[in-house]
């Protein structure tokens, strides 16, 4: 199978890792890709959105499957030009619709979407300039810390958690009557705060059947202790210790399931991946967010875990088999630790030579923001490697990981050191 990836970080790294491994593989394509996605296939120079650039590589290299990385395509509707054009409608995509991709595209859709299906989520209500007033209204019916959430994409920018309300209205008029967001803010969804602990949940579904991949959870902040600014992720573990079977249960029969029948009842043909992030409050799962595509970094703990063949439940996507597919599980505990430019989230500078990865064992580096130009392997990103190991337990796989980022070294190269410690004190509880 000719097979093209599009995306250019860790996430499409290790989609290209994993399928690399598949006895169903004759090509791999990634565009544009980084310097290590080149170990398992050949960079093409197109970039995600250009879809007519796309299109033409399709049909020139007949390629069988193509595989959306990031949500901007998706959100943009890449499935839909592919159903429209003649030459393409038959290409296999993994990846929804452009409504499907609304649940990530767009908060108040998601949340309407919550809503009407039953799923639990916080409560909320959706304002714009227009009702600007009665936004201030709503916040003073809630308790701090007060969360606004810009509508669309805002490339992991657009959520505010504010404990002063005074400073929760300027925000809000900030965001609506400055475009503090651009486009994404014309409309805020307000809602409740839920105190609680996170994890991630992934589903993989043909439209009609599901299989549950590993779970994760991540750490987003760059501050160790969970301070600091929000970025796209500085690392993260599977399995999660506190999703218990009991817990499982309830977010398969409380949210998944319903999930899954709410797309069938709402004529939303949704074929790819659904990311569920969720709130653990008190033993009940609530719903944040929906993504329409795998995380970053959870994709570099997830994959590793699934011992079947991915591009197989692919296959299964595409004609909608899936549910005779097996997906095997490794009972191992995979963990990753990111790598990040120094002045990230903020300003950093691109073109840090990288040094030692060809000195580390036990792991597998995966590239999130790196290029190469010759034998030079350079940093080319906020975020630069994420290094994932697997141990029989989460203290192990993190104790690897964490001796292989050791032998890694950038100028101003960063990293947490404390992922993974909040569930090992829970385990020691």
């Amino acid at each position: 199978m000719k097979v093209l990836i599009l995306g250019s970080g860790g996430r499409e790294h290790a989609f290209s890792w994993k399928i690399a491994q598949s006895s169903h593989l004759e090509e791999l394509y990634i565009a544009p890709g980084n310097a290590g996605t080149k170990l398992h296939g050949i960079n093409v120079n197109i970039q995600v959105t250009d879809f007519e650039a796309i299109k033409t590589f399709v049909i020139e290299k007949n390629i069988e499957l193509v595989i959306v990385g990031p949500e901007d395509p998706l959100v943009l509707g890449i499935h839909d030009f592919f159903l429209a054009d003649e030459q393409l409608k038959k290409v296999p995509l993994i990846g929804p619709d452009k409504i499907g991709a609304q649940l990530e595209g767009s908060k108040d859709f998601s949340k309407k979407f919550m809503q009407k299906h039953g799923i639990p989520t916080a409560k909320y209500k959706t304002f714009t300039k227009d009702n600007l007033q009665d936004g201030y209204l709503f916040l003073e019916t809630l308790k701090a810390p007060y969360v606004l959430k810009a509508d669309g994409l805002a490339a992991g920018k657009g959520v505010l958690i504010l404990d002063d309300i005074k400073e929760a209205k300027k925000e809000l008029a900030n965001i609506l009557l400055d475009s503090k967001f651009g486009k994404a803010g014309a409309k805020v969804v307000i809602e409740e705060f839920l105190k609680g602990i996170e994890a991630s949940i992934f589903v993989l579904t043909d439209g009609n059947s599901y299989k549950i991949l590993p779970e994760a959870k991540d750490y987003k902040r760059i501050g160790e202790k969970d301070t600091g600014l929000n970025t796209g992720g500085m690392g993260a573990v599977s399995p999660v210790s506190f999703v218990n079977d009991k817990l499982k249960d309830k977010i398969e029969n409380q949210i998944i399931i319903p999930t899954i029948k709410g797309l069938q009842q709402d004529k939303i043909h949704y074929k790819g991946f659904i990311f569920i992030g969720l709130m653990i409050v008190k033993g009940e799962p609530y719903v944040i967010e929906y993504n329409c595509r795998m995380g970053d970094p959870e994709t570099e703990v997830v994959l590793p875990r699934i011992k079947s063949d991915l591009l197989d439940l692919f296959e299964g996507v595409a004609s909608e088999t899936l549910s005779e597919r097996d997906l095997e599980i490794d009972p191992r505990t995979a963990a990753t630790i990111m790598m990040v430019s120094g002045g990230y989230p903020a300003k950093y500078e691109n073109g840090k030579v990288i040094y030692g990865l060809n000195t580390v064992s036990n792991c597998v580096v995966f590239h999130a923001g790196t290029s190469s130009d010759g034998p030079a392997i350079t940093s080319n990103g906020g975020r630069v490697l994420s290094v994932t190991s697997l141990g029989k337990n989460l203290e192990s796989a993190l104790e690897k990981a964490y001796t292989n980022v050791n032998l890694i070294e950038f100028d101003k190269a960063y990293f947490r050191n404390d992922i993974g410690q909040d569930l090992l004190a829970l385990v020691k509880e």
